[in-house]
């Protein structure tokens, strides 16, 4: 049998506009203000572990390229993943 978790209860203060942003996608979405900030939570931690594992492969290309262009290509968007633009 499966266990459930037990919710935990946290206490978070929004900026006005993410809490605007949240209400009124609550309210299109008929669903709970909280259920919107668990959804967003929850997705930017699978984009934070995608950007992992992008991160990773990229590096594994580098290591394994022979061809220097593409070593460049590589170099030129883990950093961009690093540093931003």
């Amino acid at each position: 049998m499966a266990r459930l978790e037990r919710p935990v209860r946290q206490s978070i203060s929004l900026p006005t506009r993410i809490a605007q942003h949240v209400h009124t996608t609550a309210k299109a979405r008929k669903i709970s203000a909280n259920r919107v900030v668990v959804d967003l939570i929850e997705a930017g931690i699978q984009a934070k572990n995608a950007e992992k594992q992008r991160f990773f492969s990229l590096a594994d290309q580098l290591v394994e390229s022979d061809n220097p262009t593409e070593r460049q290509r590589i170099k030129e968007e883990l950093a961009r993943m690093t540093f931003g633009d």
